[in-house]
């Protein structure tokens, strides 16, 4: 089986900051982040993924935010200005984002060096994402940030995993919200239409949940097929597998609510049904849990972070990790 990693090394900004301080100019959907045209591809060495430290069996941080706050008051909220400053960390410490779909999906490409991050936002709050009356992301929307961010960094890629509710973005009932994100290669997640703990219901309402607010997505956005599911307060329904396959819908991962970094996909660790998360945080109570912590740990010598060795069609990681998962093990090379 082919394990193919394909998203651009190198893409190219998409935005420039406008004159004054106005909101960048978002560009079109008929102009996706891709990189620049070059020569073919050389294919990766032990040699070449010794040098660059390649471990592409590594961990992956899938960060978890709820709502920006200009004065939180809980743990699930965040200023815009730490969320700046994680997303500018980020970049600096050479982080890549990716969409949880193609987390699961093994469609990494990244530069050689580079780690990927999943930025993954619950319960669509207008926080997290709004658009102005001329069609632009709001300002002071993590959204906005993200892109500002972004056009500051070229190697950062503009995507996130939003996972949304019944009427998401404070209200969004024409559908063009959800739709923007798509045209803009976001990921539109399922959160469940009415935010159901899928631990506590039937059997049968859980699996309604899921395929209800599946087809609230399809509707709004004609053609789009929802990937992946971010499970209510974390909770798995009783049956094994309902969160990913049932009447409706079919997934290829759930997320967790939190705990720690997530196996690489092609680690044999790696459970597509209960992927963890950590909460952004960095001070207060609980902060050991939270995303400043686990920045730091992966970025010590001994954190076992995913790192990429450049080459979108090898799996690169030092032999002293073992086994690859079965799915990747035709491109594994170990050094």
């Amino acid at each position: 089986m082919r394990c193919l990693f394909r998203f651009g090394a190198g893409f190219t900004a998409l935005l420039a900051l406008a004159a004054c301080g106005s909101p960048a100019p978002v560009a079109p959907a008929s102009a996706p982040p891709r990189p620049a045209p070059t020569a073919a591809p050389v294919r990766v060495t032990a040699a070449t993924a010794r040098q660059v430290g390649a471990d592409e069996l590594g961990r992956v941080p899938v960060l978890m935010y709820h709502r920006l706050a200009a004065q939180p008051r809980s743990v699930y909220e965040r200023t815009p200005a730490d969320f700046t400053a994680e997303l500018e960390r980020l970049a600096a410490e050479d982080y890549v984002p990716v969409t949880t779909a193609e987390l699961v999906g093994r469609r990494l490409d990244l530069p050689a060096g580079a780690h990927p991050v999943v930025l993954t936002f619950d319960d669509g709050d207008p926080s997290a994402f709004s658009l102005t009356p001329q069609g632009q992301p709001a300002p002071g929307t993590a959204v906005r940030i993200l892109l500002d961010v972004a056009a500051a960094h070229p190697r950062f890629r503009p995507v996130a995993s939003l996972y949304v509710n019944e009427h998401p973005f404070g209200g969004d009932t024409d559908g063009r919200a959800l739709r923007w994100l798509a045209e803009h290669h976001f990921e539109i997640g399922n959160h469940t239409r009415r935010h159901t703990n899928l631990r506590t219901a039937t059997e049968s309402a859980a699996a309604a949940a899921i395929a209800e607010e599946d087809a609230v997505i399809r509707q709004a956005v004609p053609g789009y097929r929802p990937a992946t599911l971010a499970l209510p307060y974390g909770s798995h329904p009783h049956r094994d597998g309902l969160a990913l396959q049932g009447p409706g819908y079919s997934y290829g991962g759930a997320l967790l609510v939190g705990a720690g970094p997530a196996p690489s996909p092609c680690s044999t660790e790696f459970a597509p049904g209960s992927i963890p998360r950590i909460r952004s945080q960095s001070a207060g109570a609980e902060a050991e849990y939270g995303s400043a912590h686990w920045l730091d740990e992966l970025g010590s010598p001994s954190g076992h972070r995913y790192t990429s060795d450049g080459d979108p069609a090898t799996v690169s990681y030092p032999r002293s990790e073992g086994a690859v998962a079965p799915a990747c093990a035709s491109v594994g090379l170990a050094y």
